[in-house]
């Protein structure tokens, strides 16, 4: 019987790993802290080793005792006894069953470090904040995966209000916010001062300072869901802090913020043009969830509502995101498209068939008429046109399929 615990809301990552564990000896599930890496993990296994002092100290005399128990099991922050990753490796080695170990992990060890990479014996899998269609604040009735049949969509009319979708934003995808009783604002906080503290020291041993660690993400915070580079979040913080960050500090810190997977990275889109346009190459920045950066700028509602410039970055970063997980979910991949002419496709969705999608996010719905006709256009370029072309909007209310053929898609009507 499984370790399900009460009140655990499914995830889209629980097939992922039904999948991986018909597939491999061992499955690592790898996100930030407090995402909900154990309960989901805990929803598939059967038994579970934690990796408590006194474990660590059992571990020490013999690494037998993680692994006995009924299967799949769960070992909880592995990292924090590094060499189980080889000694996992080792035990799968010795039977030929699937689904064995379940690893989590709010942290990745050095590359550098690890003697084998667990290539057929141990899955990785990332995982991320929770959705919209997760946390319930999707219906889901417009499956991005549908798209690419180019239905005839509609839905019935529903009032999405600019206060709501900062709220959406603030709380995050963060299962302990769920329930509306705390502060995010006071939770997040902590959470930022614990990463810039404790955890960027942890990871590895190495001091780093809070200071200039709490800089750069406020940086990033800046730039959220831009193409912006290493040597431009030097500028911003030089300009913004009146500090300055080495190009190997930066180099350091935005490498421990990938291990912690606070940091992840939406690719460039590449494919034949018709023309001979230069095309960008550099991914977009992403934190780990909207609400850090909210956080990090230090806005609430009444802050967003005064510059929706920057909420409108924002609000891309909480679509964007949301399209990383239905993309992981189905098999695809998510990237963004830029020429040197400045014309952009917010999003691009590219199933493993080479088909794909062009999506603009817009925050009004009085932007959706230009975006659509600047999508029309710039699709036109490609001699592999797009399946579909959608504008995600945030006030939109309700989803259609213009004459034109571009969706109009509420992201609180949008699902896997």
């Amino acid at each position: 019987m499984a370790l399900t615990p009460p009140g655990y809301l499914p995830r889209l990552i629980d097939t992922i790993i039904e999948q991986h564990l018909k597939s491999f000896g061992a499955v690592s599930i790898e996100g930030p802290k407090w995402c909900g890496k154990t309960w989901a993990a805990r929803n598939q296994c059967k038994s579970e080793f934690q990796l408590t002092s006194n474990n660590l100290a059992l571990l020490k005399i013999d690494v037998r005792y993680a692994f006995e128990g009924e299967t799949p099991r769960l070992i909880d922050e592995w990292q924090d006894h590094p060499t189980l990753w080889e000694d996992v490796r080792f035990e799968v080695d010795r039977s030929p069953e699937k689904g064995r170990f379940v690893l989590c992990g709010s942290s990745t060890i050095d590359p550098k470090k690890k003697k084998h990479t667990g290539a057929g014996r141990i899955g990785s899998i990332p995982m991320y904040t929770m959705s919209l269609y997760e946390t319930g604040d999707s219906d889901g009735k417009v499956s991005l995966k549908e798209l690419f049949d180019n239905p005839a969509i509609s839905t019935d009319t529903e009032e999405i209000t600019l206060d709501r979708l900062i709220d959406l934003v603030h709380r995050g995808g963060w299962p302990g916010l769920l329930d509306g009783n705390a502060d995010p604002t006071l939770v997040l906080r902590d959470y930022i001062n614990k990463l810039c503290e404790e955890d960027s020291f942890r990871i590895d041993g190495k001091t780093r300072d809070p200071h200039k660690f709490r800089m750069l993400l406020r940086s990033l915070a800046r730039n959220e869901s831009t193409v912006v580079s290493d040597a431009a979040l030097r500028r911003d913080i030089v300009e913004s802090d009146n500090e300055d960050l080495g190009d190997s500090t930066v180099d350091d810190y935005k490498s421990v913020l990938e291990r912690l997977n606070i940091l992840w990275y939406q690719p460039a889109f590449s494919t034949n043009l018709r023309s001979s346009a230069r095309v960008g190459k550099t991914s977009k920045k992403h934190l780990a969830d909207p609400s850090l950066a909210m956080c990090l700028l230090g806005l609430d509602r009444q802050g967003a509502i005064n510059d929706l410039n920057t909420f409108g970055f924002l609000f891309e970063s909480l679509c964007e995101h949301d399209l990383q997980v239905y993309c992981k979910c189905n098999g695809y991949e998510l990237f963004h498209y830029r020429d040197g002419y400045g014309n952009e496709f917010d999003a691009v969705v590219e199933r493993p068939d080479k088909s794909w999608g062009a999506i603009e996010i817009k925050l009004g719905f009085n932007q959706v008429e230009e975006a659509a006709a600047k999508m029309i256009k710039l699709a036109e370029k490609f001699s592999r046109p797009p399946a579909f072309l959608c504008v995600i909007c945030g006030t939109a209310p309700v989803a259609y399929r213009r004459p034109d053929g571009v969706y109009v898609v509420p992201i609180t009507r949008l699902g896997p």
